[in-house]
């Protein structure tokens, strides 16, 4: 069987054991390249399987994405619904240094499967991960009626956040770097971002990036961090100070209410089919996984979601 890895020769595809792990085993249909399987390649990091954007179809034909959370369940966090947040020593995502998705089968515990709804292909279903990242920012939000909506930053993870609070009714708007992102937004029907925002979410994860954030928020408005940081967080100091501005931080997906982030963000692509066609800009077979990530890695590429098929 094959899997992705990352080698001293870079990233290769090998060989690899079936699946023998508790669960239900999935042939992998769709694995998406994230920015930090991007990083981590380019960092050097090495010793497991990557992937935490995939999804598959068990023996039965049900077709599933995954949610690569491992979790206790038993913890104080995990039982208020905050999977992310879990205590446990085996706390974790399958792909982040434990064996992940970008294989051609994979066996994973029965609360990871997300079941896919009408109208969203499993070709597709490896966008329920980032979507779920997406969906999560924006409930984190907590956004009033009424209140205006922008995105910082172009990449799959700021068009699906500019996706899901438009679908969920707010005016959103957004501010990108490159032209094919421009022309995604205008496919999703989100324009520019200009004014004053009662929420501003950074996609970005940058220091202009966050600066830009709290430039286009509104005095005693809200930033949602989506964009990931691995140093100190670079926050505009004055700026923050004079406005009142408050930072919220969001990480990953949860449950509320009994309901899954997944769940939701799963039927936000079935229900609006043109995110997945635009969001999925390019799409390699498996072999060509070194190929596929020099692309993801490439910005003048107009890549924003590049996808792997067995």
């Amino acid at each position: 069987m094959r899997a992705v890895r990352n080698t001293d020769q870079g990233i290769l595809v090998t060989e690899t054991d079936e699946p023998e792990a508790p669960g239900l085993r999935l042939t992998v249909a769709s694995m998406g390249i994230c920015g930090t399987d991007v990083d981590f390649a380019a960092g050097g990091v090495q010793g497991f399987i990557y992937g935490h954007e995939f999804a598959g179809t068990a023996a039965d034909g049900r077709c599933y994405a995954v949610e690569p959370t491992v979790h206790c369940g038993a913890c104080a966090p995990c039982r208020a619904g905050h999977v992310q947040l879990c205590t446990a020593p085996e706390h974790g995502t399958l792909g982040i240094f434990r064996d992940g998705g970008m294989r051609d089968a994979v066996t994973v515990s029965e609360n990871m499967l997300v079941p896919l709804p009408a109208g969203l292909d499993v070709r597709d279903a490896c966008l329920v991960e980032p979507a779920s990242v997406a969906w999560h920012g924006v409930r984190r939000a907590a956004l009033a009626p009424g209140e205006r909506v922008a995105v910082v930053g172009g990449g799959s993870i700021g068009l699906l956040a500019a996706a899901a609070a438009r679908q969920r009714g707010y005016d959103v708007d957004i501010e990108v770097r490159h032209k094919h992102q421009r022309t995604a937004a205008e496919r999703l029907g989100i324009g520019p971002a200009e004014g004053g925002y009662d929420v501003v979410i950074d996609a970005a994860g940058s220091q202009t990036g966050l600066a830009r954030c709290a430039e286009l928020t509104r005095p005693g408005g809200r930033v949602v961090l989506l964009g990931v940081y691995r140093q100190t967080v670079p926050v505009p100091g004055v700026v923050s100070l004079v406005k009142e501005l408050t930072y919220i931080h969001s990480i990953a997906y949860s449950r509320h209410d009994g309901i899954r982030d997944t769940e939701q963000a799963a039927a936000l692509l079935a229900g609006n089919p043109t995110i997945a066609r635009t969001v999925i800009t390019h799409r390699f077979p498996l072999d060509e996984a070194a190929e596929a990530f020099r692309v993801a890695g490439d910005r003048a590429s107009g890549a924003i979601k590049v996808v792997l098929h067995p």
